[in-house]
């Protein structure tokens, strides 16, 4: 293939992309963590707080919970698209680029996804 000298490089930017997400979701998890440990204690006998939100973070502000959330999710969802970059690789043809592009596609789109609900 015309394209064989840019293997290494391509496999060097997927490990990058993978280490970076592997990153995302242990924050994210951590953080997640942290909330179901030190989130409202509700019980018998126990009121909900005037202002509940199902996704209460005890740190930041009220937009963290979603961030946190949707975060997660691109974590998840770009793990996915470094496991579909690895099949790739290690085939290495262009039958299955298709695949690979449509995962490469969506992991960005749902990183701004959570970048943004953080906006409103």
């Amino acid at each position: 293939m015309a394209n064989a000298p840019m293997k290494p490089i391509a496999a060097l930017l997927l490990f990058l992309k993978f280490c970076m997400y592997v990153i995302v979701l242990g924050i994210g998890g951590w953080a997640m963590n942290r909330a179901i440990d030190h989130g409202f204690i509700i019980g018998p006998g126990f009121e909900l707080p005037a202002h509940f939100s199902p996704i209460y973070f005890p740190m930041g502000n009220a937009a963290t919970g979603f961030f946190v959330t949707f975060a997660t999710l691109a974590g998840v969802v770009g793990v996915a698209s470094a496991i579909a970059g690895i099949n790739h690789i290690r085939s290495w043809n262009t039958l299955i680029i298709s695949s690979f592009r449509c995962w490469s596609c969506l992991d960005p789109h749902s990183t701004c996804l959570g970048i943004c609900l953080q906006r409103n």
